[in-house]
């Protein structure tokens, strides 16, 4: 886990970038250090990407107990700065994942809000050759990719291409495009503060129920007691 503010996280994108190095970015979450726990192959992307910064509520919880005030930094708004860089910067951008019709909605609604993006690449999350899919991307070149094809899969994804492409900051951002698209609303301002947007989409959304229980309240458990224990 890297302990820095969401700026300093954006700064390391945008250095890397600059400096022709590829980044593998993981706003990680209690459900995926579940789960690496389990899939060693998964453990060992986390290992080797340069970037993992705190997205869920639960991890900064266990940092807290950790004596450390960690800024959450979620996938959502981060994947939304990356636009932003790009477009300010002329920088190549890629976006993989999530359905056809929010693809598309998404990469339409990006080129109206900014006039000069330069989006290189896009694909929806359903394809059957992914070494097909992959070539396309290392074809156009991206400095900037977003893959939104839930974890642990986006995650594999980027860590195959880090071995193709060329300074490209690459971040597994889940469901971002439904939130871009306009599909699955954000929760209200105050929800997000108080980090409980996770919570706000599980009422929303209650299939995620399933996913998000009872993983967190066990790796909150866990790290109560590793807290105690040191």
């Amino acid at each position: 886990m890297d302990i820095l503010t969401y700026n300093q996280a954006l700064e390391c994108a945008k250095s890397a970038i600059d400096n022709g190095e590829n980044m593998q970015v993981v706003t990680i979450n209690p459900e995926m250090v579940e789960l690496a726990k389990k899939d060693k192959d998964f453990a060992n992307v986390l290992k080797h990407s340069e970037l993992v910064v705190a997205d869920g509520v639960g991890i900064k919880i266990a940092l807290k107990l950790k004596g450390v005030n960690q800024e959450r930094i979620g996938g959502v708004d981060y994947s939304r700065s990356l636009i932003e860089m790009c477009a300010r910067n002329n920088l190549r951008l890629a976006l993989l994942g999530a359905k056809e019709e929010v693809i598309n909605t998404v990469c339409q609604k990006l080129k109206c809000e900014f006039e000069n993006l330069n989006i290189v690449f896009s694909h929806n999350g359903y394809f059957n050759d992914e070494n097909a899919i992959l070539n396309e991307i290392k074809k156009a070149c991206p400095q900037v990719l977003l893959c939104a094809l839930g974890a642990p899969k986006q995650e594999f994804i980027i860590y195959r291409l880090k071995e193709m492409l060329q300074g490209c900051t690459m971040v597994g951002v889940g469901g971002s495009f439904d939130v871009f698209a306009g599909c699955v609303q954000r929760a209200p301002i105050m929800w997000q503060k108080l980090g409980l947007e996770w919570l706000y989409r599980t009422i929303k959304q209650p299939e995620r129920f399933r996913r998000i229980f009872p993983t967190l309240p066990i790796f909150l458990f866990e790290s109560i007691i590793d807290s105690i224990k040191k």
